[in-house]
């Protein structure tokens, strides 16, 4: 393959997080908004940290010297990612520093060092160190009798150089900032007045009490610091017998996981950084300077000031129109017509929590099954579905308690379930079950109904309100029997690979996906290719696109995240446009329109689902993408990639060299 045919995925990555980095500079957003854009971006940082960084030092560790598809090796990809997070991170603190912070004391939200604070101030601080923050503070100290102390990942420390008075001798200590205590104190005199917010950090605050925890010693310098844990953990327990106890172990592995990085300020001790290099054996390239703020996660905490006219307006989402009204029938509705929901601008309490409530409580269900990826904290469905195990109605839950970063959460509402009967299961041994997909029996008078709902999101009320998601709820009976196979073959032994309707993974997707891009190839010019999804990274889809953009298919993408197609390059990709949207909104539905050489948009062949087209979603995950059949859903779908066509203010075009173009500002239709 040629190596011009691919972009990096980790550096399309990094791509993304600066189109992220960009919402925080938008002065058109209010201003808690933009915080919290600036939160969010530093929250994926540490993600890139944990996943990718780790995963390419792995390749290192193991002289996985081999070139990608983009042609670069691991240590190459390397040197390029070290050199465009240290821009980044002088981008977000250039943002603080020259506009963010001086907006939000414009707006009378003083975020202060402790030289700034008054004398009143300096006595509410000591007063609240004295009562909330010594005792929960543990100095640990460095020397014969003491071993350097295990750092977790993401934890916050002071680390502090120590004398005894008169002596010669430096010796270090380490203090972890609780995680628990707000890392902001407000200092106001009367904080819940609606008068100004007067914030200090709490590491500022550790820091100005050191005497406290030191008493007699001479402190001649400190440093704060925090250190990132690789998220790609080996399976060390290959002959588990438990699934459960297998993730539990991986979890408590990934706490000790080995060290990817380390982040201090720029103006950081030498002294501090050869300790630290010495103790923890980490390389000087894995120290990076961080400029402004350490703790950037913690400006969450000042996103989420009640301060509305600081924050988008709320948004309520509504009851799809077809669901209004106090005698409307869910079941009923679903007999006559297909419905397709548009989250969050429609409501996921009033469509999809509907569904489970209703199916819950009413006497004709005899079974509920549904596939459960990432759960949430307050889930309103895990009571209905031990409501409705309590009633005596079958209840099958497919819970993947491998989600990255959720296994905790998964695992806790897995054992809840099954305290009260539901059958829960963990998927097909291998393979991660990222599907979207549940399932109603109803005995009714004409036999056995079937109801089922294939969304492209989480069963998550949270993320429902937060990300733009596709759901449609169907009794077709070509579609809901299909669905009976898929759990089938989610808790049993099926073995079944003939499915008419439904795109599987790792059954039958990727060839599906094939040949539907082979048939837009065989019409030419007349072919065309509409596709919407968060990140795009397998070789072989890439190349199928490419051959019809060569055979003139005209190819419209929607790529949220990373993209390593390479679009507009003559002769190989000159067909293709890609575009990234990055608004209030995260956008995480899927759709893929294939026209079969109809100039109807409305006539083309719609699917929407779980999986993007990348190798991890067509291989090694179960994955569902299934038709969109009805005239009504398919115009609704077509009608919201009209406007994700015309916008101006949230839209990036891909360049050729890899570069993204914002649309806002540019010359074209209006706002």
């Amino acid at each position: 393959m040629s190596t011009e045919k691919f972009f990096n995925r980790d550096l399309s990555l990094l791509a993304f997080n600066a189109r992220v980095l960009a919402q925080a500079a938008d002065e058109g957003s209010p201003l808690l908004a933009r915080v919290r854009f600036l939160s969010i971006f530093s929250s994926n940082m540490d993600e890139f940290f944990m996943k990718r960084v780790g995963y390419l030092r792995r390749l290192l560790m193991k002289e996985a010297q081999r070139a990608g598809h983009d042609g670069q090796t691991p240590a190459q990809v390397l040197d390029q990612v070290r050199a465009a997070v240290a821009r980044l991170f002088e981008e977000r603190a250039r943002l603080w520093r020259d506009s963010i912070r001086p907006a939000l004391a414009r707006e009378g939200i003083h975020l202060l060092d402790w030289a700034q604070l008054d004398p009143d101030e300096l006595g509410r601080a000591t007063a609240y160190f004295q009562a909330e923050v010594f005792p929960l503070l543990t100095p640990l100290a460095v020397d014969p009798a003491h071993p350097f102390p295990f750092l977790s990942n993401l934890s916050l420390s002071l680390g502090v150089r120590l004398a005894v008075p008169g002596g010669a001798e430096n010796l270090f200590a380490r203090i972890k900032i609780p995680e628990t205590l707000p890392q902001w104190v407000d200092l106001a005199d009367a904080p819940n007045s609606g008068g100004p917010r007067r914030l200090c950090r709490l590491t500022d605050l550790v820091e100005a009490h050191l005497p406290a925890s030191f008493p007699d010693m001479a402190i001649e310098s400190t440093t704060l610091f925090r250190v990132l844990r690789s998220a790609e953990v080996e399976q060390v327990i290959e002959d588990a017998d438990d699934l459960l106890d297998m993730v539990e172990e991986e979890l408590r592995l990934r706490r000790m996981a080995e060290l990817v990085a380390l982040q201090q300020p720029p103006q950081a001790d030498s002294w501090f950084r050869a300790l630290l290099a010495d103790e923890l054996s980490l390389p000087s390239e894995d120290f990076y300077d961080c400029p402004g703020e350490l703790n950037w996660g913690a400006l969450s905490e000042i996103a989420a000031l009640k301060l509305p006219h600081l924050h988008f307006e709320p948004w309520a989402p509504v009851t799809p129109p077809a669901l209004q009204g106090q005698d409307s029938d869910l079941f009923r509705l679903l007999k006559e017509q297909d419905l397709l929901v548009h989250l969050p601008y429609e409501s996921f309490q009033a469509s999809v929590e509907r569904l489970i409530r209703d199916a819950t409580r009413d006497p004709l269900v005899r079974a509920i099954k549904i596939a459960l990826y990432r759960l949430g904290d307050d889930s309103p469905l895990v009571p209905l579905l031990i409501e409705a195990a309590e009633a005596g109605k079958q209840v099958v839950c497919v819970v993947e308690i491998k989600a990255r970063f959720d296994e905790a959460r998964n695992i806790f509402w897995s054992e809840q379930l099954e305290k009260a009967g539901v059958h829960v299961v963990y998927g097909v041994v291998g393979l991660k079950t990222h599907a979207k997909i549940a399932l109603v029996v109803r005995r009714e008078p004409d036999g056995h109904r079937f109801y089922g709902h294939v969304g492209t999101g989480n069963y998550n009320n949270g993320t429902a309100r937060l990300y733009t998601d596709f759901g449609l709820f169907t009794s077709r009976r070509e579609i809901t029997q299909e669905m009976i196979e898929i759990f089938n073959y989610l808790t049993g032994l099926s073995l079944n690979r003939r499915y008419t309707q439904f795109l599987l993974a790792p059954v039958n997707m990727r060839a599906r996906f094939i040949q539907l891009i082979e048939r837009e190839t065989a019409h030419g010019a007349r072919g065309r290719i509409v596709a919407k999804m968060n990140s795009l990274e397998d070789p072989g889809i890439i190349e199928m696109l490419y051959a019809a953009s060569g055979a003139g298919v005209r190819i419209d993408l929607w790529v949220r995240g990373f993209c390593c197609l390479r679009p507009q390059v003559p002769g190989l990709s000159e067909n293709i446009t890609v575009r990234s949207v990055i608004g209030r909104f995260l956008e995480h539905s899927r759709a893929y329109l294939f026209f079969n050489g109809q100039g109807d948009p409305l006539k083309a062949d719609y699917y929407i689902g779980s999986a993007d087209w990348m190798s991890r979603n067509l291989n090694n995950r179960v994955e569902t993408i299934a038709p969109v059949l009805a005239p009504a859903a398919r115009r609704e779908i077509w009608e919201a990639l009209q406007l994700y066509a015309d916008d101006t203010q949230t839209t990036w075009l891909l360049a050729p060299d890899g570069g993204y173009r914002p649309l806002h500002g540019q010359p074209g239709p209006e706002p």
